[in-house]
């Protein structure tokens, strides 16, 4: 160990080294011997270390001469606070009290030095930025190892990128299961909006199944860890996990430590899959916010779906990972010897379903089910036969049939009169200018309902912006009067006489009255 080293520990070790000789002194066993080696060992002369001694003699002092410093009180905690952790603020702050006769306030520079001795980096970055900031100084703990499928992890992400969603840019959600012991992918989903439980199940179907393109992972885990969300927590997928006796672990809200595993699943999918795919939107910008120059396209949603099932499957054979000392999720998982546990296919596929809770009769137009009825070819000479539906949340387009007595699955239906994708894209349009005209004429209601004020550089009462003069008003209020014309033809306005002067010419009431000619208004201005 250096020099330069040892003597940077001076401070720490000077009391304990200070006792030491005080007490080789006491029992007269103190040699100059023993001031040498300690002053070799701490980095400083023997001199420094008989002044040390002569501190401790005759003041009781073992370290330094304390010197006044500002210290953080509460007080100067709560401002700091209320300027949200704003130390240049809180300076201004304690400058100006100075101004007005209050206590000496300390340079910027000696504030900094004070919050740094006094506060911790997650207490000044909670002021600055709130809970979400502060946990990122925190420490945790980490599980023990565990063995394949002992417990899995499930979230949802929103993908950073726009596809091609039936024609317009939309942001997909993925939902996926990953094994917290090997890190392999069992099971995903992907949706053009916000998941449900019905991107829960379907990811859970294929977490779970090991038939065909789902396998060679997973089976069913001992338990699944969520984090308070509603979908997780439905009914439809309790009763899918409960079926298999699988717990359902609810985490508490806003603890995305504790299921570290999924969430280094989603950091490491946003940089090292979403950020290569065209339609980024967390890409670099340019002066202004714009894009670089050059057209992107945007991929179609099934292109985005199959370019994340080839990235899942590098992740799961190919992405080396530090956690499991440089092997693949593929490697790990096949050289775990935990045996693997199945769901019969039949079961999985019903319990993977919402119940309709009813028991039907197949009747000669096949299923009625929510006013529609379904039909398919198996139903032939089924009519009369009792059964139960089940089916997958808002895929009301196909429902699937199970015996009502024995639980047999007989097979899907589908809607028997179900419209054309002209006919739904144009009903999406109909909606879509609805919307848009509404949207026009609420905007221009909250238009003309706003107040606006007048920018100000002073303390001045708020001035209204777009204030009627006296005149004006006075002038609005003449023409409105002058077009109302129910207030003109009211009876009353011009009075009759009493009695009808004696040049004005009474109709004859046996005759009819001759329509006005081009000559009789000739006549008429003659005589004027």
């Amino acid at each position: 160990m250096g020099p330069d080293q040892v003597g940077a520990d001076a401070a720490v070790l000077r009391p304990v080294a200070v006792r030491r000789l005080l007490a080789l002194e006491s029992r007269g066993e103190l040699t100059p011997a023993h001031r040498r080696m300690v002053a070799g060992t701490l980095g400083v002369s023997e001199r420094t270390v008989r002044r040390w001694l002569a501190a401790a003699r005759e003041e009781d002092r073992f370290g330094p001469v304390g010197r006044e410093r500002f210290t953080v009180t509460p007080e100067v905690l709560k401002q700091l606070a209320f300027h949200r952790g704003n130390a240049a603020a809180l300076h201004r702050e304690v400058v100006a009290v100075q101004g007005g006769g209050g206590a000496q306030a300390p340079s910027l520079a000696t504030l900094y030095r004070a919050l740094a001795r006094d506060l911790s980096p997650g207490q000044w970055a909670g002021l600055r930025g709130g809970e979400r900031a502060r946990r990122n100084h925190d420490v945790f703990l980490q599980r023990p190892a565990v063995h394949r499928n002992e417990v899995w992890e499930t979230d949802h992400v929103q993908v950073k990128v726009d596809v091609d969603v039936d024609g317009r840019p939309g942001r997909p959600w993925v939902t996926w299961f990953i094994d917290c012991a090997t890190r392999v992918i069992c099971g995903y989903a992907v949706t053009a909006q916000v998941p449900s439980r019905e991107s829960v199940l379907v990811a859970l179907r294929d977490a779970i199944s090991r038939e065909g393109e789902h396998g060679p992972f997973g089976g069913l885990p001992g338990a699944v860890r969520v984090d308070r969300g509603k979908d997780f927590l439905s009914r439809a997928v309790a009763d899918a996990l409960g079926a298999f006796a699988v717990p359902v672990v609810d985490l508490p809200a806003d603890s995305p430590h504790l299921k570290g595993t999924v969430e280094v699943l989603n950091k490491a999918a946003k940089q090292m899959f979403f950020a290569q795919l065209p339609g980024y939107t967390a890409a670099p910008r340019l002066k202004g916010g714009r894009k670089p120059a050059g057209e992107e396209r945007l991929l179609p949603l099934e292109a985005f779906i199959t370019l994340l099932g080839q990235w899942v499957a590098w992740w799961n054979t190919e992405h080396r990972l530090r956690a499991l000392a440089g092997r693949t999720p593929a490697a790990a998982w096949e050289e775990d010897l935990t045996p693997v546990e199945d769901a019969e296919p039949g079961a999985l596929h019903m319990f993977t379903l919402e119940d309709d809770g009813r028991v039907r009769v197949l009747a000669g137009k096949g299923v009625r089910w929510r006013n529609r009825h379904y039909v398919a070819s198996w139903m032939t000479g089924q009519a009369g036969r009792k059964i139960r539906l089940r089916y997958m949340p808002h895929h009301e387009h196909e429902i699937e049939v199970y015996d009502a007595a024995s639980g047999r699955h007989l097979g899907s239906a589908y809607l028997s009169n179900r419209a054309s994708t002209e006919q739904i894209r144009e009903m999406k349009r109909a909606r879509a200018r609805e919307a848009d005209r509404l949207k026009r004429l609420l905007s221009a209601a909250e238009k003309d309902r706003a107040t606006r004020f007048a920018a100000a550089t002073r303390g001045t009462p708020a001035e209204v912006i777009g204030t009627v003069t006296e005149l004006e008003a006075a002038a609005a209020v003449r023409a409105h009067a002058a077009s109302d014309l129910a207030e003109v033809a009211l009876p009353g306005y011009l009075p009759l006489p009493h009695k009808m002067p004696a040049s004005w010419t009474a109709p004859n009431p046996g005759e009819a009255a001759a329509p006005c000619t081009e000559d009789d208004d000739e006549r008429t201005l003659a005589a004027r």
